[in-house]
């Protein structure tokens, strides 16, 4: 049973990072769980405070993660459209790789403030606006998903060693 716990909490851990990248996936909340599932075998034991303090940080950023674009697009003076545009710009721009990730959203968010009937100038400003909070939030989802890997395969490596 250790064994299927093992393998269910790392492909959580793996999942969640790439969830860093599509917005449909909460990716440290699934770390988290990945962490969770390495909890339940019989070798590992992580202390309550520990799993608390880290599923407090994977609630926060998944909360952030939603407010940072928000706010990067209102002070922009950007549109409900434009933020739209930008996460399906990320989703699409994750299946092109790395310049996919970067350019999907911005293109996303252009047009979609474009199609709001907004002009091309402010539309581009809101459209940076929108890029700088997606990808700040991507890269905080990506630390903290990677650093929830990095302790499963330390916690993992303990045990065998």
């Amino acid at each position: 049973m250790d064994l299927l716990f093992l393998i269910i909490g790392l492909l959580l851990c793996l999942i969640g990072l790439i969830g860093s990248f599509i917005p449909i996936i909460p990716g440290p909340i699934t770390s988290w769980v990945g962490l969770v599932f390495l909890n339940l075998t019989s070798t590992v034991d992580l202390n309550f405070s520990f799993l608390l303090a880290t599923f407090l940080i994977a609630i926060s950023v998944f909360i952030l993660d939603m407010i940072i674009p928000l706010i990067s697009l209102k002070k922009l003076g950007g549109t409900k459209q434009g933020l739209i545009g930008a996460t399906i710009g990320l989703f699409i721009g994750f299946f092109m790789g790395p310049i996919g990730i970067i350019v999907g959203p911005f293109i996303g968010a252009l047009s979609g403030e474009l199609i709001n009937n907004i002009e091309f100038k402010k539309g581009l400003k809101a459209s940076l606006g929108t890029l700088i909070g997606l990808l700040a939030g991507v890269v905080m989802k990506f630390m903290v998903s990677f650093i929830f890997l990095v302790i499963y395969i330390k916690e993992t490596l303990t045990v065998i060693f």
